[in-house]
């Protein structure tokens, strides 16, 4: 990671949990970048929080918590599925289905009409 000037973890297992949560979490200042890929001292501060935490033995969903915690559902690319946000998830599905039927009602209502031979 070029912008991460720090030496990776001693434990390849950690750098890797580092490097998939540093890729997840939003850059705040930035906002349409990860932290892994931001330059702003917020994303090197979240960087280096991060390490720390995976250094003390902290789990992927202790950070994640935090994060959230600390900054708020927006931190997170992936945001997580909670009751409060239960609408974004099936939205996508319902709108699908309701296209679906409107799409065959259609098609239904049209095949039923009558054949007019004498147009044309």
């Amino acid at each position: 990671m070029a912008i991460d000037p720090s030496a990776e973890l001693a434990d390849p297992e950690q750098q890797a949990l580092y490097e998939q949560i540093t890729a997840e979490v939003r850059c705040l200042v930035c906002q349409n970048q990860t932290i892994a890929d931001s330059t702003a001292p917020l994303a090197a501060d979240l960087r280096r929080e991060i390490r720390r935490m995976i250094e003390a033995g902290q789990a992927e969903g202790e950070i994640k918590d935090f994060l959230v915690d600390r900054y708020g559902g927006f931190v997170l690319y992936k945001p997580r599925f909670q009751s409060w946000n239960i609408l974004l998830w099936v939205a996508p599905l319902v709108l699908l289905l309701v296209g679906l039927f409107a799409v065959a009602r259609f098609a239904r209502n049209r095949a039923a009409l009558p054949i007019d031979e004498d147009a044309g």
